[in-house]
């Protein structure tokens, strides 16, 4: 079970005396919060509730009100946010003579009082306050989801919202939030708007769901290797006024032919699709989107390995040209599509 299922299952009455809200994944971490929020019924004007936020709040303060006994119920809730102490953040809170009192409570927390602390970031094991809590708290960590944890959550969450998908537009889905948490949690919100109820189909994911400049940037690669030079410098044209910059779009454009390419090689070596993902996982060190190269296999199919290495090169080119600033930028990305272009056509 993931961390955001256990806070389906909590509330301010069954709270245990200690919670502890944490994780490197920003994204899940907000979404933690703000839903373990929601569940206790957080009310700052309600007095059986307590929030100290520790970036500015004075220890003193904090601790007076951690161990004072309720005044209109059996127990009340205290919220310690911004915690930094306890992970690996350089940024500290508490003296020394500070860290022992709070320790001293871990060790013996009051029955009347419930804390909840919010720490974003990695836990810094090596410190006795977080093996304190690892031992004693509830402890719901943001940390990366994988592939399949996150199908399943969000299947289940589509359900709640009544929405129904295509296997192949729930895939989608996925592949256009580069299978990110946060950002699914969001493009289920502009779906729901959108569809209301009902099956969702790929058209209807390519309709509610803006379009990223990941987006944009693979369109871009194939008009190049289509060989629709005026319809990639109109899309270029089209992001430069949208504010974006030359220099990123050529990084994005550079990470996607160093894909086509690594994939090339992994393909003409007799890898499946699967192995090309095993594979570039273990290369790169993170579990790459299974999605995103199903589709830049199909995308790079036709596409030769002399081709997908002179294209990386020709970018490469281009970034430090720009960057030493050997001419104007637009121009010199301009004639790197054309060689690009050009290039393919032979």
């Amino acid at each position: 079970m993931i961390a955001i299922e256990k806070i389906d299952k909590l509330s301010k009455q069954n709270l245990g005396l200690i919670t502890l809200v944490t994780g490197e994944d920003v994204g899940q971490y907000s979404q933690l919060k703000s839903y373990l929020m929601k569940q206790i019924a957080f009310d700052k004007e309600d007095l059986t509730y307590s929030y100290f936020d520790m970036s500015e709040a004075t220890y003193q303060d904090a601790e007076m009100d951690l161990l004072s006994l309720p005044f209109l119920a059996d127990q009340k809730v205290v919220i310690f946010d911004q915690l930094l102490d306890i992970t690996t953040n350089k940024k500290n809170v508490l003296k020394e003579k500070e860290l022992k009192a709070f320790e001293a409570y871990l060790e013996n927390p009051l029955e009347s009082t419930r804390l909840i602390i919010f720490a974003p970031g990695k836990l810094d094991n090596k410190r006795r306050l977080v093996k304190l809590l690892r031992r004693d708290a509830l402890v719901l960590e943001a940390n990366p989801l994988k592939e399949a944890e996150l199908r399943t959550y969000f299947q289940k969450y589509s359900h709640q919202l009544n929405l129904g998908f295509d296997s192949r537009a729930f895939d989608q889905l996925l592949m256009k939030s580069n299978n990110d948490f946060s950002q699914i949690m969001k493009n289920m919100a502009f779906l729901k708007a959108y569809k209301k109820t009902g099956n969702v189909n790929l058209g209807d994911v390519e309709q509610a769901i803006p379009r990223s400049l990941q987006d944009n940037i693979f369109d871009l690669t194939r008009f190049i290797l289509q060989e629709k030079v005026d319809t990639a410098r109109g899309l270029v044209r089209d992001l430069r006024l949208s504010g974006e910059d030359d220099i990123k779009l050529i990084a994005i454009m550079l990470s996607q032919f160093r894909l086509f390419l690594q994939i090339a090689i992994l393909t003409q070596a007799g890898k499946t699709e699967q192995q090309v993902v095993s594979s570039l996982s273990d290369v790169l060190g993170y579990r790459v989107n299974p999605y995103q190269i199903k589709y830049a296999i199909k995308d790079s199919r036709t596409v030769s390995i002399a081709y997908l290495k002179f294209a990386v090169k020709t970018l490469i080119k281009a970034d430090y040209q720009i960057k030493t600033g050997i001419s104007d930028k637009d121009y010199l990305f301009d004639i790197a599509l054309l060689k690009l272009v050009t290039k393919q056509k032979r």
